[in-house]
């Protein structure tokens, strides 16, 4: 698709994508990238993220041109960095404003983070349309900060008009990986892959890539509760984690630091135990598979439980936090395991919160607002 612009076909625009410091942020910002891509082949995308963080890795390697702030986002206690903030974000500004009348772009994006709050701020005051996407159910600092300039925001979950402007909201989805839309047709594959047992359920556990201590300290307690129930396990630990836990691989059991065939993975699974970050929660809506959520309580807003909470309320899934892993994750599990009815409704209500074409749709936005 290319837009028409003053009955002229402008094939060349030009955008900036600023978005990062976790793979929740960059993920989707190269997502968006690569569909405005396929969509305006002569295009130029240029990046803009924090220098020191994982985007200046990931964008590069995605086929990307990105140039770096100084920035950082603010700790919860007193550090030299917090108290640097305001000389590293007026810098920002600065380089940002200098990027911008350089690239000259017809679109800013952000997708969340503190690079993306200098670079969409500057571009917003200078009058170039901007777009912000929002992936989680609780917005960020940064992107609540942006909303008012913003010509557009495209968010993943319903109610986030108490904090945005409602005539701005685009409920669209997060993108996600398209290899995730086909996983039932690779069921025998994944379980040829992963040498499982066909008659035994498994339970596909997802930490991230760094890995959840949480997490990994309830599976090694359960191993015989696993074995017990008939259930084989394939137990993401992170990379962290790896050598700690690579002890307990087993018949029923594996362990690796992090899985790159994320489609053959979850084709594989029965049942997902998983943290409960945005990009996650949306690919899982597209899998489709019976979930279980433990959201990490050590992030901004506790976002992860209002992104776990906004589908267990639709039961979509079912949210344990770290304080009733205890008391709840047994019976919840086999409840999962031995439960038809159960799985099936939890598994039919999760695929209706899915949105396999966000980013299609992400796009569409940007695309209304070149000039």
């Amino acid at each position: 698709m290319q837009f028409l612009i003053n009955n002229k076909m402008k094939t060349n625009p030009r955008f900036i994508i600023s978005g990062g410091g976790t793979g929740g942020h960059i993920y989707p910002a190269i997502a968006i990238a690569n569909e405005l891509k396929a969509q305006f082949p002569e295009a130029e995308i240029l990046f803009v993220g924090a220098q020191d963080k994982m985007e200046m890795q990931k964008v590069p390697a995605a086929g990307y041109q990105i140039e770096g702030l100084w920035i950082a986002g603010i700790q919860r206690k007193l550090t030299l960095s917090n108290l640097m903030f305001p000389v590293k974000f007026l810098s920002s500004l600065i380089k940002s404003r200098r990027i911008i009348n350089k690239f000259k772009p017809d679109v800013v994006i952000g997708t969340g983070g503190f690079a993306s709050g200098a670079v969409v701020k500057v571009a917003g005051s200078m009058n170039i349309p901007t777009v912000i996407q929002e992936q989680n159910s609780y917005p960020g600092i940064t992107n609540k900060m942006l909303a008012k300039k913003a010509k557009s925001i495209c968010v993943a979950y319903e109610g986030l008009e108490r904090f945005f402007d409602k005539n701005k909201i685009q409920l669209t989805g997060n993108p996600v990986r398209q290899d995730l839309l086909t996983i039932d047709s690779k069921r025998n594959q994944a379980i040829e892959s992963f040498n499982l047992n066909p008659n035994k359920k498994t339970v596909v556990v997802l930490g991230g890539r760094l890995g959840a201590r949480k997490i990994n300290q309830l599976i090694e307690q359960k191993l015989n509760f696993f074995t017990e129930n008939n259930v084989q396990v394939i137990w993401q630990c992170g990379k962290f984690y790896f050598d700690e836990y690579k002890k307990h691989n087993a018949e029923n059991v594996q362990v690796n630091a992090f899985f790159e065939q994320m489609d053959l993975l979850y084709a594989a699974a029965d049942v997902i135990i998983s943290r409960a970050g945005a990009s996650s929660v949306s690919e899982l809506a597209i899998v489709g598979k019976p979930v279980i959520f433990i959201p990490s309580p050590n992030v901004a807003e506790d976002h992860q439980t209002k992104n776990a909470k906004s589908i267990a309320d639709k039961n979509g899934a079912i949210l344990i936090k770290e304080s009733e892993l205890d008391q709840r994750f047994e019976s919840e599990f086999k409840k999962i395991v031995a439960d038809e009815n159960h799985t099936k409704a939890l598994s039919e209500n999760l695929k209706k919160l899915a949105k396999p074409d966000a980013t299609k749709d992400i796009v569409k936005q940007i695309v209304q607002l070149i000039k």
